[in-house]
């Protein structure tokens, strides 16, 4: 049998390390990853390989050569352009026509049973076999959902916390029949999970998983490189680690040099050759690399050493990647996750700080202090997005110097010459901080038009209509005047999908910014009738007949509203009272206190007033708060079915999106006008998308943003208000009326505590209970899983995305009942989490 090696891969998450080397020369227990794979293959009786190369691809010809040094018979493939997992192999063809022929990656650490996965393969007769392994964290990995049998039924690649359906991932080890490679295209980019594997599923090819018990580590990540080493010390996967056993857990290359004074505190290992002095103290997972040299005093601690390093005397490292030929000079101290290039010096006293990256041929001047650190981000978030973009205090957390970085972040992922709106709340902090990213979008060659303090529906759809490449907002976060969201858009107005957040996060990490040159310094502009384009195109477009005389109230909140309602009103004829109708930049946002207090003074102006309805928005102008004619608050839920059944009402047809946490009562709604739901997942990119399909006429998610199709996909709590105008005006029934018509939700929320390793094993524990249980279940899997019984009453589990939790919602014909369900299923979800 024949294997193929899959080597061309860039590593650009592990940079600096894989700046100058590609990721399979990486060494783990000094020797490169793909060494330890090629030793496997010769363990299981695989010696003729066909190593496939892309990325510096003469480096991994020139070390391993021909492969006799391993009693292996090495040939290479080399792509001129990346081909993808699957093109790659393709591109192999020729040498595997014969018989069944293996494919592993070279730059994942392994010791799975390959002659247990082979004879699986022949004994299911599967034209595809993969490789599985049960992850603690599967977000960035392809998960496979396999039948009792081991057949495949479902691929999803890198998906969200609510697509975690199981724990079980592809490890990108595969066995394959010849026949398989009459199904990948030729000459260009083809991937295996993505590409191939999906249409063979679909054709009923026979694809089976196999669940190996080895060890498995995909080492992507600074995080899992350090992993893998110390794995490999403890003995947790298989490998020569070579030398002798100086003690337990301390192993010493036989050439190595080292003075009996020396403190070696195991599991750790010693290099080729390498030296080190008496005084020096070595500690727990530390690997040592061929040719190092540690000077009496020097400290390490979990510290990976690359081949030809000096360590001075007094040098300390703890938990940190020295790359080769690295000078480290006499008490220089570096920190935690700190990572030196190859060939770089630092010089004596230097201090390098937790998650500093330096890049290769750098110097570190003596004493100098490097705790700013412009690779790693600093806040210790999982994520640079959350839900409300990138979040965080004021000159604290956002700091004008990473609104430099994150926009020239998003510069580098834009063309040259592009467009990007920019705008703001009426916010001190937001004026500021927007400066800072406007002067980084013109130094990166993309052209700014600037909205100053403007509504973020203005905002979104100034985007839309400019062909401009994007858009970036500033607002101040909601509920916490210390705090501020920058929200960054993508060329139709919509928050920036994940796709390309991941992107943005990727250039934000490496700081490999674009800089332009001096003439291709680009322009900050200020669009005029911004105002005006939105108010004539919103009018033109939104049904407003039957308003005249209508009498309403409306809060502005202080906020960035206040710039459009009276243009809006002034031309439909409408009889407003409106309420803190200026911008306010000490306050601008509230606490639950102020806006309860503030809701409470706008029922009180609508009863008094004998108006149809009151709306405030909140400081941006994305959301409303409605109170009814007789000045009761409807809350967030209810209101967003009285709109949903206005709408339906009036349009007695199309489809309506919502998410997949709403109360099932609107489905009732919308069955009662003849309309169809379209269930959404949770993030507001989603409900976006959804909003913009065909025949769409309402949208909403349930905590006071409701989209209005005709005129926008995004969230816009200017056009919902006027469209409601219209809607109120010509129903002949008022808001109460409408509220007490449609029957009463039970729906209710719980959230339980789950370690961010657990949440795989949560969401597989989930559909293992609802697959073994005896009661008939209809399984919904659009985000979560969601989980609907006989008679209608329905369960959500969902990992939250920014949070170690998983949230639940259940709803039943009664509250008890629904009660009993979140507590069945919490109970599920407690002892899966541990």
């Amino acid at each position: 049998m024949k294997a193929v090696v899959m080597a061309g891969g860039e590593g650009t998450r592990l940079r600096p390390m894989t700046a100058n080397q590609p990721k399979p020369l990486l060494p783990v227990a000094n020797r490169p990853i793909m060494e330890h794979v090629l030793r496997l293959l010769k363990r299981h009786g695989v010696t003729e390989t066909v190593v496939t190369l892309q990325f510096l691809a003469a480096l991994v010809r020139n070390y391993f050569g021909d492969g006799d040094e391993l009693g292996m018979s090495l040939q290479y493939a080399t792509e001129d352009i990346p081909l993808g997992t699957a093109g790659s192999v393709k591109n192999a063809a020729d040498r595997l026509r014969e018989d069944t022929f293996l494919v592993i990656s070279g730059d994942a650490l392994t010791d799975i049973d390959l002659t247990d996965m082979v004879r699986f393969h022949r004994e299911t007769s599967a034209l595809v076999t993969i490789g599985l392994k049960r992850v603690p964290n599967p977000l960035e990995f392809g998960i496979i959902i396999v039948d009792e049998t081991g057949r495949v039924q479902r691929f999803l690649e890198k998906p969200t916390w609510g697509q975690v359906f199981s724990d079980t991932v592809n490890t990108g080890v595969y066995v394959m029949e010849p026949e398989v490679l009459d199904h990948v295209a030729a000459g260009g980019p083809v991937d295996w999970s993505a590409d191939v594997f999906p249409r063979l599923l679909d054709a009923g090819a026979p694809i089976y998983g196999y669940v190996a018990d080895g060890y498995w580590e995909d080492v992507g990540t600074h995080e899992s490189y350090l992993k893998a080493q110390a794995d490999a010390l403890s003995g947790r996967v298989r490998l020569d680690l070579g030398g002798f056993e100086l003690s337990p857990g301390v192993w010493v290359a036989e050439s190595a040099s080292v003075d009996p004074d020396a403190v070696l505190k195991g599991p750790l290992l010693v290099g080729d050759y390498a030296k080190v002095e008496a005084g020096a103290e070595l500690r727990e997972f530390t690997v040592l690399g061929n040719n190092a040299v540690v000077r009496e005093g020097a400290f390490l601690h979990r510290a990976v050493v690359h081949d030809n390093v000096y360590l001075g005397p007094g040098a300390h490292l703890r938990g940190c990647v020295i790359g080769k030929n690295t000078d480290v000079m006499s008490g220089a101290r570096i920190e935690e996750s700190a990572v030196i290039g190859d060939e770089c010096v630092i010089e004596p006293e230097a201090y390098i700080s937790s998650g500093v990256k330096v890049y290769p041929f750098k110097t570190i001047e003596a004493g100098a202090v490097v705790n700013t650190s412009v690779i790693w981000e600093s806040r210790g978030q999982r994520s640079l997005f959350g839900p409300r973009g990138v979040s965080g205090l004021v000159n604290v957390e956002i700091t004008p110097e990473l609104c430099v970085r994150l926009a020239s972040a998003y510069a580098t992922t834009l063309e040259k010459g592009a467009h990007v709106v920019t705008s703001r709340d009426s916010s001190l902090a937001a004026r500021a901080l927007k400066r800072a990213v406007i002067s980084a979008l013109t130094a990166g060659a993309i052209n700014v038009l600037d909205l100053e303090a403007a509504p973020l529906p203005v905002a979104r759809f100034h985007t839309s209509r400019e062909s401009a490449a994007g858009g970036i907002t500033l607002r101040t976060t909601a509920g916490d005047p210390q705090s501020v969201d920058i929200v960054i858009m993508d060329d139709r107005g919509a928050d920036l999908p994940a796709a390309a957040q991941r992107k943005l996060e990727r250039v934000f990490s490496r700081q490999e910014f674009r800089r332009a040159f001096p003439g291709e310094i680009a322009e900050l502009r200020y669009p005029a009738r911004v105002v005006e384009d939105y108010t004539h195109e919103l009018l033109r477009r939104i049904d407003m007949t039957g308003i005249d005389g209508m009498k309403v109230v409306v809060d502005c909140a202080g906020g960035t509203s206040s710039l459009v309602l009276p243009t809006l009103l002034g031309r439909v004829g409408v009889d407003v009272l409106t309420v803190n109708a200026r911008l306010d930049d000490t306050s601008p946002t509230e606490t639950l206190a102020e806006r309860r207090r503030d809701l409470q003074r706008l029922a009180e102006l609508v009863g008094s007033s004998r108006a149809a309805f009151g709306v405030r928005f909140d400081p941006v102008g994305e959301r409303i708060a409605l109170v009814d004619e007789m000045g009761q608050l409807i809350g967030e839920e209810r209101a967003l079915l009285v709109v949903l059944d206005l709408v339906a009402a009036e349009r007695r047809g199309g489809r309506v999106a919502l998410p997949v946490t709403t109360t099932r009562v609107a489905e009732q709604v919308c069955r009662f006008h003849g309309v169809q739901v379209q269930w959404t997942p949770t993030a507001l990119d989603a409900l976006t998308s959804a909003a913009a399909g065909h025949d769409m006429i309402f949208a909403g998610d349930g905590r006071g943003g409701f989209v209005v199709p005709e005129f926008s996909p995004a969230v816009d709590g200017l056009a919902a208000f006027m469209r409601l105008l219209g809607l109120v005006a010509r129903t002949r029934l008022s808001l109460s009326q409408i509220d007490a018509r449609i029957p009463v939700a039970r729906l209710l929320k719980r959230t339980v505590p789950t370690r961010w390793a657990a949440k795989g094993a949560v969401m597989r524990s989930v559909i293992e209970v609802v697959e073994a249980g005896s009661e008939r279940h209809r399984v919904d899997t659009t985000d979560g899983v969601r989980v609907t019984g006989d008679d209608g009453s329905w369960v959500l589990i969902l990992p939250a995305a920014t949070e170690p939790v998983t949230d639940l919602w259940a709803e039943a014909q009664d509250v008890d009942t629904a009660q009993a369900l979140l507590e069945r299923w919490a109970r599920v979800v407690e002892r899966a989490a541990g």
